[in-house]
């Protein structure tokens, strides 16, 4: 059985939908909300003929679900839904009515009840511990040079709610560079595409003379999932609920390296975690601690597929 995905060209949204589908045992297919000028400007629940305000979606003659993400991809999904007689599955709060989707999947940190809502307390995600086992097979010799237990850092950057500039960048590494020697460990950095070039190049001035690395590759070079999997500690900057969820999914302790800045979201999510003993708020002087994996995809999955008979 296939899906249709609908969503805005987003890593963190695409994430959030494979995974759903391929929890469920689902094939899929991404289709992109293209905007048209000038209803970029507007939020798409205001928009009147949702469909004639977007480059065309057609979808496989095969599918038969519509998962959307977002608010304007609740919209669209919601309509491209009706027009072709289908189930819809909508992740994150549509900020619009409930009642248009088949099945509303949120987060505890949405704030959303009601009959058709399933709550995760994490993002969806793909990761899971076959993808991570590959991963390990794969990166563990270029990772972890010896014996030391890794650190590895997963850093985001400014998104309109949180900030990562040189000053911050600065800090951050003053407090990794201790934590780091203060529990004998080695450590691997990799910026996502939102770090900030300032922040990048501080971070390298002060980290690599420390004998911490950073990776940057991109595609098949990409370091990210085999520093996941190969992680004994973890640390995640606080911008990004896509990538504490999935650093969440793994066997290692997960440290919130704080960011300036505010978002009532995620630090509702944040709590949540902590709540769960899976996170804890970064500090030069932390422990590391024991933990259990926790991803509330697969179980969400199979609710969905349980509820719309799928």
């Amino acid at each position: 059985m296939k899906a249709t995905i609908i969503a805005e060209d987003f890593a963190g949204m695409r994430a959030q939908g494979t995974g759903l589908a391929e929890k469920a045992g689902l094939e899929w297919e991404f289709r992109p909300v293209l905007i048209r000028k000038p209803w970029g400007h507007f939020p798409a629940r205001y928009w009147p003929s949702p469909l004639k305000r977007i480059a065309p979606i057609s979808i496989s003659p095969d599918s038969r679900l519509i998962i959307s993400i977002g608010g304007t991809g609740g919209i669209v999904g919601a309509a491209v839904a009706r027009r072709e007689g289908l189930p819809v599955v909508q992740i994150q709060n549509p900020r619009t009515a409930l009642a248009k989707f088949d099945l509303v999947i949120a987060n505890t940190h949405d704030g959303i009840t009601g009959e058709n809502v399933l709550i995760s307390r994490n993002a969806l995600h793909p990761v899971t511990p076959q993808k991570l086992e590959v991963a390990r097979t794969a990166w563990e010799d270029r990772l972890k040079l010896d014996d030391r237990p890794l650190l590895s850092i997963l850093i985001g950057g400014t998104n309109g709610r949180f900030s990562l500039g040189a000053a911050e960048a600065a800090e951050m590494a003053d407090g990794l560079i201790a934590f780091a020697s203060r529990n004998g460990m080695q450590a691997v950095l990799t910026p996502s595409r939102r770090t900030d070039a300032a922040a990048l190049t501080v971070l390298k001035e002060k980290l690599i003379p420390a004998g911490i690395r950073i990776l940057e590759g991109q595609g098949d070079d990409n370091p990210y999932l085999g520093m996941l999997a190969c992680a004994d500690v973890l640390a995640v900057t606080t911008d990004s609920v896509s990538m504490i969820s999935e650093a969440a999914a793994t066997t290692a302790p997960v440290m919130i390296l704080p960011l300036p800045g505010k978002s009532t979201r995620i630090g509702r999510f944040v709590e949540t975690l902590q709540d769960a003993g899976r996170i804890r708020l970064f500090s030069p002087d932390l422990e590391p601690w024991s933990v259990h994996p926790l991803d509330d995809t697969p179980a969400t999955a199979r609710e969905m597929r349980q509820r719309l008979k799928l």
